[in-house]
């Protein structure tokens, strides 16, 4: 399995406006395509960016979905108004699954649902050298569920060359992401991770994600 953890940075005030039109147009045609949306999100603390995921079987499956959508009739009739609400679009991982629990995943509300789900997604992104994956499932796993934060998805880069070169990637890095969910967002705990610091080439980046009305991790 192939993912895209995907940010966009967008004109101050529209991140409403893309996600009102993303779950309108793009979801379905998208799975149609041969890829999962498998999550949408809004970050809290960055109300001018959208964050979300969507996977594909493989790097082969990946490049002829993106062609079928892109080179598509939806994407085509309403690329001018999603491109008009962003800035940047190229802030884009991609990643593999690194063992552990697959990513949670429930039933998508229909087109037309407005109301959020609950809970809280972290999302943290960690610059690492080959063999985290070993250490964290040893190490790091059980002391996150230890402190009431397991992860719920564990996930590292995929170093394939890109398929689709008109939707670029972020290269030349080695990342290691997973998943902590909360029911509520006054469930969340921060854990120490100082143990984390001999292994890692960058401070570690933390994205709280609020799901949005119609994604699937919920």
């Amino acid at each position: 399995m192939i993912y895209e953890l995907r940010r966009y940075t967008l004109h101050p005030g529209r991140r409403d406006t893309l996600i009102t039109l993303f779950e309108r147009e793009f979801v379905e045609p998208q799975e149609a395509a041969g890829m999962r949306v498998a999550g949408t999100f809004r970050d809290p603390g960055a109300p001018d960016t959208f964050t979300w995921l969507r996977s594909f079987p493989d790097m082969e499956t990946r490049r002829t979905a993106l062609e079928s959508f892109y080179d598509g009739p939806v994407w085509r009739a309403h690329r001018d108004a999603a491109n008009a609400t962003m800035i940047d679009s190229d802030d884009v991982l991609l990643l593999r699954p690194a063992a552990g629990p697959p990513l949670p995943s429930w039933d998508r509300p229909p087109v037309g649902a407005a109301e959020p789900p609950a809970a809280l997604y972290v999302a943290t992104i960690c610059h690492v050298e080959d063999g985290f994956a070993g250490f964290f499932a040893r190490q790091v796993a059980p002391a996150l569920a230890e402190a009431g934060a397991p992860p719920v998805g564990w996930l590292k880069s995929e170093h394939a060359e890109n398929t689709f070169p008109r939707l670029p990637v972020r290269t030349g890095k080695t990342v290691f992401v997973w998943f902590t969910r909360f029911a509520r967002p006054e469930d969340e705990r921060e854990v120490d991770l100082s143990l984390l610091e001999a292994r890692l080439t960058a401070p570690p980046v933390r994205l709280r994600l609020r799901p949005t009305a119609r994604s699937s991790m919920r």
